[in-house]
């Protein structure tokens, strides 16, 4: 997946979410192809549960949520593991989402550019992601900076 190719990426705005709608709430699902290396985002009011592998689990999953001040900001998770794996997978898991995170952003936001043409105030605001995780010091919660970041 490694560099962020826009032909390579399809976009699916599941109804009735439009390109306005929702706000905070606003789900994304985005899956990938290693074989194709095409990324696949579906954006609505729920995620699209029926797109992520649940052998590979390499999904990432983001939500625009209020933070602990009524910031509005973009919450992520990525799925390392729940106890299925070994150690050395679990790693290597990890070390692979958060190599890849920087491309994974990239297609979610631009897969949803004309949402931030509705809100620029957005551009600005704070990217989480949660490192999702049975070992601590691979369960991490970190910051992304801003769609502006990988938009521009």
């Amino acid at each position: 997946m490694t560099t962020f190719n826009p032909q390579k990426l399809s976009v699916k705005l599941i109804p009735p979410a439009t390109h306005a709608q929702p706000i905070e709430g606003r789900k994304y699902t985005l899956t990938h192809s290693d074989g194709t290396g095409e990324l696949f985002l579906a954006t609505g009011f729920v995620y699209h549960y029926e797109d992520i592998n649940w052998q590979m689990r390499d999904e990432v999953l983001a939500e625009w949520k209020k933070d602990k001040y009524c910031h509005l900001s973009l919450f992520g998770k990525a799925y390392v593991d729940q106890g299925e794996f070994n150690a050395a997978e679990v790693k290597f898991r990890y070390n692979i989402l958060k190599k890849e995170m920087d491309t994974a952003l990239k297609g979610m936001l631009y897969g949803d550019r004309q949402f931030f043409s509705n809100y620029p105030l957005l551009m600005d605001t704070s990217i989480y992601i949660y490192y999702l995780s049975t070992y601590p010091q691979y369960r991490q919660f970190l910051y992304y900076g801003t769609p502006r970041d990988y938009l521009e």
